[in-house]
């Protein structure tokens, strides 16, 4: 499944407001379709070397942004009452790309959110329209959930992140977007090797 090489693929700059946030989750889903739409769709299920096959970071994708979604469905005042309130100045986007980026040299795992291994699909073309199409409704969701909460709650209010831990909304979703692009960026940088 080659994929278009780019310079820069998946770019995100440094996102800090729920606009800038949903706008660049929307920019990668559309590029990533883009590049992972191409024929032929057998390669979308093959594995890249020893890591994932493209559709299992799709799926990976879908499965850790889900429950976002539905925290930030949730009223904010029980979001405070089971995870207490943000105190002090969220990391930024930086902040938390180096974070995450030194949990993953440290070791860290997908976890609970590593997509469960499937057989190769009878009609690959079928599945890989599902595994897109369940991205992209969960990104939407999430991009729609984002524009709901106002500027100044996203630094009051945190959520448990698996290896992070506690981070403010505003981190969160930089954790989002970043790990979004990371992903994307994987499939494409194996591919290129390939």
């Amino acid at each position: 499944m080659k994929m278009a090489p780019a310079a820069l693929a998946f770019p995100t700059g440094c996102p800090h407001t729920g606009p800038e946030f949903a706008y660049v989750l929307g920019a990668l889903l559309a590029e990533g379709h883009a590049s992972l739409s191409q024929p032929p769709a057998t390669g979308f299920f093959a594995p890249q070397g020893v890591a994932w096959a493209p559709s299992e970071h799709i799926r990976h994708l879908s499965r850790s942004s889900r429950p976002l979604v539905t925290a930030l469905g949730l009223p904010r005042f029980l979001l405070g009452l089971r995870f207490g309130r943000h105190r002090g100045p969220s990391r930024g986007f930086e902040g938390v790309r180096h974070r995450y980026l030194a949990a993953l040299d440290a070791g860290a795992t997908a976890g609970r959110f590593t997509p469960p291994r499937e057989p190769a699909p009878p009609d690959p073309v079928a599945r890989r329209v599902d595994i897109l199409s369940m991205w992209s409704r969960t990104t939407v969701d999430l991009t729609s959930a984002i524009l709901r909460w106002p500027d100044a709650a996203l630094d009051r209010y945190q959520l448990p992140h698996p290896v992070l831990g506690l981070l403010s909304v505003r981190d969160m979703l930089a954790f989002t977007v970043y790990h979004t692009a990371h992903h994307l960026r994987r499939i494409m940088e194996r591919d290129a090797h390939a």
